[in-house]
């Protein structure tokens, strides 16, 4: 389904019925990547999917903060006469996620970060962020998208994926080539981690039900994450073993099991 909201043309899907889960994807993801959960959880529940600017069918004409992207999703909800539901966010989409739980908190029934983190403290380190995001951007531009997909899936982070099976590794690229260089170009200036405000400060305020969830070899995020549990007051966090960045593509049954046992754990 599409729908056009301040210029932005989003693309969603809405799966099943029941109790509401809204997914959000990391950078050069889709809706695609939530394609195992779906199978698993749409006899269960309703699953509401989202483009995010940039990618795969949604369209954004000029940049847009991670701040309007989450109002455009609220009022995307709100068409829907979505009021109340669980928040599903991976890396990028955990970002996001988090923004809107801060933004949006009493419409939450429970929020799910999956390898995510609140941004960076030092307005330094924002600085030096936005100017690497930058590089990455013209990179894109300059060298297209095929050339700029073979450097990010082989950055150390997605170092653990190259141990899938080569059927889901082909279905991995070809969702990344699925972008267009522009608007992969168009996130980063966005809503990459450089642009995106700090909300470490807003942790505590956070009051909804939190799981933190990351892999065991993805070290600098399980160190982000255990800051992030004490700051969150009721939080937990769970490292999954013999996993990287990405949970919810290299254990997809097991990362389904850990967030339908948090929701039911809370009702």
């Amino acid at each position: 389904m599409r729908h056009v909201i301040r210029g932005t043309s989003y693309w969603y899907e809405i799966h099943g019925e029941g109790e509401v889960i809204v997914l959000f994807h990391g950078f050069t993801g889709s809706t695609k990547t939530w394609s195992s959960f779906i199978d698993n959880y749409k006899q269960k529940y309703k699953l509401f999917v989202v483009d995010l600017p940039g990618h795969g069918k949604t369209i954004a004409p000029t940049t847009i903060t991670m701040e309007q992207c989450c109002q455009d999703i609220h009022d995307l909800l709100d068409k829907h006469d979505i009021k109340t539901f669980h928040l599903v966010g991976y890396s990028m989409g955990g970002r996001t996620a988090l923004s809107f739980a801060i933004k949006y908190g009493r419409q939450l029934k429970s929020l799910i970060l999956e390898s995510a983190s609140p941004g960076l403290e030092v307005e330094e380190e924002r600085i030096t962020r936005k100017a690497n995001d930058e590089m990455l951007a013209q990179k894109i531009e300059q060298e297209g998208l095929e050339s700029f997909i073979d450097f990010w899936e082989n950055i150390p982070m997605f170092e653990s994926q190259k141990q899938l099976p080569i059927e889901v590794r082909n279905a991995i690229r070809k969702e990344r080539l699925s972008h267009s260089k522009e608007g992969l170009a168009l996130s980063l200036r966005s809503m990459g981690t450089g642009s995106q405000p700090s909300y470490w400060n807003d942790l505590p305020n956070l009051k909804i039900p939190v799981l933190l969830v990351v892999g065991e070899w993805d070290l600098k995020f399980i160190g982000i994450n255990k800051r992030m549990q004490n700051s969150i007051e009721n939080s937990e966090l769970l490292i999954v073993e013999k996993t990287g960045h990405a949970i919810h593509v290299e254990q997809p049954r097991f990362f389904g099991k850990l967030v339908e046992e948090f929701i039911l754990a809370i009702r």
